[in-house]
């Protein structure tokens, strides 16, 4: 199961790339502990996921093909 993932702002500088792909995750949950785990600056901060264009709110599943976005807070103004 294949997934790519989209970085954007502060997500995107920590990690140091905006777009990649992923393998072998099974819901939001473990990608969330995954990424963590590799980029730990992570684990100090709120950020949304969303999945296919929905922010998702606890942990939701994932399947082959899923596009999957990390966006930092934001505000409007």
């Amino acid at each position: 199961m294949k997934m790519k993932i989209l970085a954007f702002g502060i997500i995107a500088d920590i990690t140091g790339k905006s777009e990649w792909t992923i393998e072998n995750i099974q819901h939001t949950d473990e990608l969330k502990k995954h990424l963590e785990n590799l980029f730990p600056r992570l684990k100090n901060m709120k950020y949304a996921i969303a999945v296919n264009l929905l922010i998702t709110n606890g942990n939701f599943e994932l399947t082959d093909g899923t596009t999957v976005a990390l966006m930092p807070p934001f505000s409007g103004g």
